[in-house]
């Protein structure tokens, strides 16, 4: 008889909602129902934070969709909130289907242990391959922005198989950090390969509390950029099967996208990496 596959449930959970909020997705043509309902979240005023489940990705199933959002429903009537004010994030095998009435019964106990004093439990809670939580953090003027993520294999192209979580306390408006995720993303997460395939639930999200009040577009740059770009380097580190870790430097590039392809031309080549 086969063992059940133990899977955890975490909560990012925010003191008070907020309009402040920013999300990156796989560009995967065939993306995973927590990938479509969390484009269309980004349209909503406010968001309260995000659902995570790792084991099981939720892509590929026929409830998919009305699974995750059953979970959410749940989800709200067990904060007293509103089911589209969530994010749903799943990783893990492709084709199986979520436990929904287990995961169901385990929201409120989930709910009740919610702990401000670190994020370092849902990094270790949102670890499938991974050997090591990841963790980083940085300055913003008088903010922080704290970031964790996952992802072990499935590295590349554009994103690859992670899941990435950011918080901070500066206040931005929303189509500031949108334009600061992306841009820091796609200088981070975006350059990174361990095995050149690409995953179906990729997904980046980042919130905004105010509470340290405003930081310059530098400040908040350079914050973001380090935190990413830290994670970035923890998962290539830690890639499924990695022994070596190279870095490449492209100059005299016609633009940055040329710079980038050439890059991921030269990790990506069997007879660079079996070299």
């Amino acid at each position: 008889v086969a063992e059940p596959l133990p899977m955890n449930l975490s909560l990012i959970a925010l003191e008070e909602p907020t309009d402040g909020f920013a999300g990156v997705f796989t560009r995967n043509r065939f993306p995973g129902a927590p990938v479509l309902l969390g484009r269309e979240r980004l349209a909503r005023p406010l968001t309260r934070g995000v659902l995570v489940n790792n084991k099981i990705s939720n892509v590929c199933t026929p409830r998919g969709r009305e699974d995750a959002e059953e979970l959410l429903d749940a989800l709200g009537g067990a904060t007293g909130t509103q089911a589209g004010e969530w994010f749903a994030a799943s990783t893990g095998i492709i084709g199986w289907q979520l436990p929904v009435p287990e995961m169901r019964a385990a929201l409120p106990s989930l709910v009740s242990g919610l702990d401000s004093s670190s994020l370092l439990p849902v990094a270790r809670a949102i670890m499938t391959t991974d050997a090591f939580p990841k963790v980083r953090r940085a300055s913003a003027g008088r903010a922080s922005v704290v970031g964790i993520a996952k992802g072990a294999g499935m590295i590349e192209p554009n994103m690859a198989t992670l899941l990435c979580f950011v918080c901070t306390d500066a206040q931005v408006d929303r189509q500031r950090l949108r334009e600061t995720l992306a841009r820091c993303v796609e200088r981070t997460l975006n350059r990174i390969s361990v095995d050149s395939d690409q995953s179906t639930s990729d997904t980046v999200l980042a919130f905004a509390s105010g509470r340290k009040g405003p930081v310059t577009d530098e400040e908040l740059s350079a914050a973001f950029l380090t935190v990413l770009g830290g994670l970035a380097g923890d998962i290539v580190r830690n890639g499924e099967g990695t022994g070596h870790v190279i870095r490449v430097s492209v100059s005299g590039a016609a633009d940055e996208s040329l710079a980038a392809a050439v890059g991921k031309a030269v990790v990506n080549s069997p007879l660079v990496q079996t070299a």
